[in-house]
Formats: C-alpha cells, structure tokens, sequence
C-alpha cells in the first residue's frame, strides 16, 4: 500500500499544550548571540557601567531580563541579589550568574548574557562633518570608518589635517591620503573616549 502524501502532523494532546515546557522557545545555545544584542565579542569585551546586559536563564522567567550596568558596576537580579558586572567579558558574567544560581536553587541553569546597549565606550566626533556627535565604541573602528559614520565632510574642512586626541597624547590623520592608500598607519583603531577633531 502506497504511504499517504502531505500526511498531517500529530495533532498535540491537550497535555502537551498545557505544558509550559513545549510551549516556550528552544534554549539558546551556549556560544550563541542572543536576538536582539549588540555584536560585540562575548569572550573579549568588557562591560561597563551604563551597558545594558540581557540575561536569558531557560526557563526561568524571574532571573532574565534587561538590567543596566550602575555607576558602581552592579546589576541586581531578582533572587540572587547583586551581581558585580563592570570589568567583566559577557561570558564571565554569564558564568557568574549560574554559579550564583547554583548555590541557590537552580540545578543546572542555561544561562545566556548579551549586550543590549553598549553606553560605556564611545568616541567623539567635533567640527566639520555632517554628523557631529558622541558615537558608541560597539566594535573595533578605525579613524576612516568613524568618519563614514560622521556623514563625511562639510564643504570647507580640512581633511588633511584631523586631529585625535587621546588624553595626552596627540595624532594626525590626513583623509586625502589616506583614500590613495598612502600612510596607512595613520589609520589607528579608535579606543574609548578618543575626541576626533575636523576644522
């Protein structure tokens, strides 16, 4: 006997549709992005305080959510209290939160920590572009790509001229050139609160 075509699926019993388990999305996978994050690397980025984290514990509605990083580096989750997150990568907060879950009353908690808003790094734009401004530091950039960002130019800019300060220290970057390939060194990647500088 020939087998049936387009067959429908098992229709669910009404066990399964009560059950909140089979109802919820699949667990996110351990080295997996959380939807909705910044793409930042779990492994290298530090947070710091004014990040927005997600915390997604499968199956456990109460310990996830969105929680912004305090002035003093903390966040606080229900259940576990607070949790030191400024100076930690995304993957060593996420270890922290299941060991703190552990030792109170998870068994074995799947635990996921991704960036939301990245407000703790940022590099600055001042002058003659279109876009001037405070840009957030999300992933690593050169000087060209930051002034992309800014829109490009004003019609009277210097653009052989630019300016990056860096607390102390000062350097020049000399966009003409830098479009023919020339001086490709001057092409730094930008670190948190570097003030580039169009006149």
């Amino acid at each position: 006997m020939v087998p049936a075509q387009n067959a429908a699926p098992p229709a669910k019993t009404p066990a399964d549709a009560a059950d909140p388990a089979k109802m919820a999305a699949p667990p996110v996978q351990p080295g997996a992005r959380l939807p909705g994050t910044a793409p930042v690397d779990e492994k290298t980025y530090i947070i710091g305080a004014e990040d927005v984290v997600r915390v997604n514990t499968w199956g456990h509605t109460d310990v996830s959510g969105d929680f912004r990083v305090r002035p003093d580096g903390r966040i606080s989750i229900p259940l576990i209290g607070e949790v030191q997150a400024s100076g930690l990568t995304p993957k060593a907060l996420e270890d922290e939160i299941a060991d703190r879950l552990k030792a109170s009353f998870i068994r074995s908690p799947n635990v996921t920590v991704g960036l939301t808003e990245v407000r703790s790094k940022n590099y600055f734009i001042n002058g003659e572009v279109n876009k001037p401004g405070k840009y957030d530091l999300v992933v690593p950039t050169k000087i060209l790509e930051a002034l992309v960002n800014a829109g490009g130019f004003r019609d009277f800019a210097d653009q052989k001229h630019i300016v990056i300060i860096r607390g102390a220290k000062r350097f020049t970057f000399n966009f003409k050139d830098a479009i023919k390939g020339k001086h490709p060194d001057q092409n730094i990647f930008l670190e948190p609160g570097d003030v580039i500088i169009i006149k």
